[in-house]
């Protein structure tokens, strides 16, 4: 066999590759994809995918959906704590994905592809997991920086696709754990444990001259991983740790100072929201359940007005601190239509944004019923701005970015 092609163990020369480094950067990547894949798991149930088609992006995930469950309002940063560790975490992996993948990379250019049924399993299962974990990796990366350079929608390409990984990593972790207990476990206390090493898988057999150790290289991938997480995670806190976030989403400045200065993703001019049709003399808020009532923003300062402290947290990752928020709370709108307060039902929520993605979103009735869910005019003392969702939008603890929608025109109370 030449030793050009890469069927060749001798063409891979590297002598840092060996079963003891990838069996630990095995273990390191277990146990955070198994955080990603939970995180994201519990994510999406955030969308409460089974109240309303508008807000499942999965209709057809059949068993898939088994674990969902209503999403609560308690406590109110929840989301914003399981977003922000599923994204920071999976941008500070990425070194270790690669340095791992790095490390088998001979496995999947090995000859003959299967020496036995259980040889061509674990191959096979190898092959899905390098491909789903690659496209897991990179759909978060390119969604979190707003790139959909990906056919199709972020939501069930990388929700069927953490399946696909889950269950390729299953497999795989069936097959491989007693060899990596093996060489975990793996002393080089002799001359012959050395040997043994040497002698091992993916060890080269005519490796190259060391430029590194492999303690060297292993400082190497979790220097990296460090230096992700400190130019990732100040996305999700205030004051001067927020500006160390340079690998932020958006990849800009955060917005200026003032009432109104705190994270956005879409601006009013961006999906198309018109200052004639937000103006004083043209908007009308629909309200409708059992009756059906009109309000102009002079009538909804005319109902009792209530403030929450809040923060507002997407998907992308980033998260801002808490605003104060001042409105008309929602369960009060509910008994403008008709129900008994303690019987507020769910909600359908529709805003004058014409075409997008969440334009209308569906809330379920605890998150109408508590009391610090707001259909909010004012932000830190002042009206909403444009770009925050003037003249009002909705805020609820707990609830994922998109699910606070901005330019309200539209609710309609009712089961849904």
């Amino acid at each position: 066999m030449s030793e050009r092609l890469p069927t060749s163990p001798a063409f891979w020369r590297s002598p840092l590759r060996g079963p003891r480094l990838t069996s630990l950067l095995g273990v390191v990547l277990l146990a955070g994809l198994t955080v990603l894949f939970v995180t994201g798991l519990v994510s999406y149930a955030a969308y409460n995918p089974n109240l309303s088609p508008v807000n499942d992006k999965t209709p057809d995930k059949g068993l898939l959906g088994f674990y969902l469950f209503a999403w609560p309002t308690d406590p109110p940063w929840l989301y914003r704590l399981n977003q922000g560790t599923h994204v920071t975490l999976g941008i500070a992996l990425i070194p270790v994905l690669l340095a791992k993948l790095w490390s088998v990379i001979p496995k999947l250019f090995e000859l003959p592809p299967a020496r036995s049924l259980g040889h061509a399993l674990e191959r096979l299962s190898l092959l899905v997991l390098v491909a789903s974990a690659l496209f897991e990796f990179v759909t978060g990366v390119l969604n979190v920086q707003l790139d959909y350079l990906f056919p199709g929608s972020f939501y069930p390409l990388h929700f069927y696709g953490a399946w696909v990984f889950f269950a390729a990593l299953v497999a795989h972790t069936v097959l491989k754990t007693p060899t990596v207990l093996r060489n975990i476990r793996q002393r080089e206390e002799s001359r012959q444990s050395q040997q043994s090493e040497e002698q091992g898988e993916l060890v080269s057999p005519r490796p190259d001259e060391p430029t590194v150790s492999r303690r060297g290289a292993l400082q190497l991938v979790g220097g990296s991983s460090l230096f992700l997480l400190a130019t990732t995670a100040g996305q999700n806190f205030d004051g001067p740790l927020r500006r160390t976030a340079i690998l932020a989403p958006h990849g800009g400045p955060e917005p200026g100072p003032g009432p109104g200065g705190f994270q956005i993703n879409k601006t009013a001019a961006a999906v198309g929201i018109r200052a004639t049709e937000t103006s004083e003399e043209a908007w009308l808020l629909v309200v409708e359940g059992r009756r059906t009532v009109r309000l102009s923003r002079a009538q909804l300062h005319e109902l009792p007005l209530y403030s929450a402290a809040l923060p507002i947290a997407c998907v992308e990752g980033w998260s801002t601190g808490d605003q104060w928020w001042r409105g008309v709370r929602l369960r009060d709108l509910a008994e403008l239509a008709g129900y008994d307060q303690g019987q507020e039902p769910d909600l359908f929520v529709e805003s004058l944004q014409r075409a997008g993605s969440f334009r209308r979103a569906a809330l379920r009735d605890n998150q109408v019923r508590d009391p610090r869910s707001l259909l909010a005019l004012y932000a830190n003392g002042e009206p909403l701005t444009p770009d925050h969702g003037y003249p009002a939008r909705i805020i609820v603890p707990a609830a994922p970015g998109v699910l606070n929608t901005k330019w309200v025109s539209r609710l309609t109370f009712g089961d849904l």
